[in-house]
């Protein structure tokens, strides 16, 4: 990690006192919001991109936590924006970010690889970079926050495996891993394998869905049930998005019973599709916990602190949360009592009674 930056630690005995709450909004989606967090002091720019809007998590929780806690930790204005899975345009908006004087720049990168050259960027005018949730693949990143992404891949393929046994269906399964440019999908599959390989299950087919797209994810799958037929005993889903894709592609086909699908990211959706039985399980992550985290270690940064870490990942220091598989029978003890949903936002009126029989009211 590179040392601190002297100019911030000056910071607060140089500026001189403002308060008030800053909105803007710019033509490419991007938006800023701050406040004085009971502090004094020059507003503090930190710069949040996010990837893409398909997963609804990133706007639902990643985005409003992250702000949020950094607003309540001193005087800091968020530069957001959203790339739309459109790596040039995350490069622009990086670029927008360092122009406008942002002190830390939290990526999330929608191309791990690609984004090296964010980090450079970053490196030269001396900002420090948090890779969020996905690898930056560069050695300019002074901190990575995310989780045990090659365990995620474990708890699905072992979720499968095991429940494949169960019922004797072991016939085959059909992998529908996570977009080829992210790097923590490589680690999805990483770990999946290296349950499912060994298992004696075959694996039929396997696809690496572009930009995480449903509808690809969705497509691809339908083309393997007319090849497989029965013969597909299971689907390997690597997140909700792609889980979606393929339960639409198995329901349109006229399959029944829907064989046992993965996911991750626990969407409302996929909640649902969980307590109605259309999808097998999911891998809750504490998104509050992480968003939190990258908030508290940009504060540090941008006061010229050097946070410590919990671990290292690739020479990076590093915090990795742990994942949590969820099926029908501990929804209530994790994304519940969590307070990720409520019992009235899982259960509407077409769950309601398949709410009821899962115990949640």
């Amino acid at each position: 990690m590179r040392k601190p930056r002297k100019r911030f630690a000056l910071l607060a005995i140089t500026v001189i006192a403002t308060t008030g709450v800053l909105t803007a909004c710019t033509s490419n989606g991007s938006s800023s919001s701050s406040s004085d967090g009971g502090s004094s002091g020059e507003t503090i720019k930190i710069g949040l991109l996010l990837p893409e809007s398909k997963t609804t998590r990133y706007e639902s929780f990643d985005r409003p936590l992250f702000e949020d806690k950094l607003t309540s930790l001193g005087n800091y204005e968020v530069i957001y924006a959203n790339a739309d899975q459109d790596a040039a345009k995350q490069q622009q908006q990086a670029e927008s970010a360092l122009t406008e004087g942002v002190k830390v720049l939290v990526l999330d990168p929608v191309d791990g690889a690609a984004a090296a050259s964010i980090a450079e960027s970053a490196a030269a005018q001396d900002v420090p970079v948090i890779s969020y949730d996905r690898l930056i693949k560069s050695d300019k990143v002074d901190y990575y926050i995310s989780f045990d992404n090659e365990q995620v891949g474990v708890l699905q393929g072992t979720a499968l495996v095991d429940r494949l046994k169960q019922d004797n269906t072991t016939s085959g399964l059909i992998m529908i891993n996570g977009s080829p440019t992210d790097a923590n999908a490589a680690e999805f599959k990483k770990g999946a394998h290296s349950v499912i390989d060994p298992s004696g299950i075959p694996i039929l087919a396997e696809y690496d869905t572009p930009d995480w797209s449903p509808d690809k994810a969705q497509e691809w799958a339908a083309g393997q049930i007319t090849q497989f037929g029965a013969e597909m005993s299971g689907i390997y889903a690597a997140n909700d998005g792609t889980a979606g894709g393929a339960i639409a592609a198995v329901k349109a086909a006229g399959t029944e019973p829907i064989p046992p699908v993965t996911g991750q990211d626990a969407e409302l959706a996929a909640i649902q599709r969980i307590v109605a039985g259309d999808q097998f399980m999911t891998v809750y992550k504490a998104i509050k916990l992480e968003a939190e985290k990258a908030a508290e270690v940009a504060h540090q940064l941008a006061q010229g602190d050097t946070p410590s870490p919990d671990t290292t990942f690739q020479d990076i220091p590093s915090t990795l949360l742990t994942p949590v598989v969820v099926t029908v029978d501990n929804i209530q003890e994790t994304v519940i009592d969590d307070g990720f949903y409520t019992v009235d936002e899982i259960c509407t009126a077409e769950y309601a009674d398949a709410c009821a029989a899962a115990g949640l009211q």
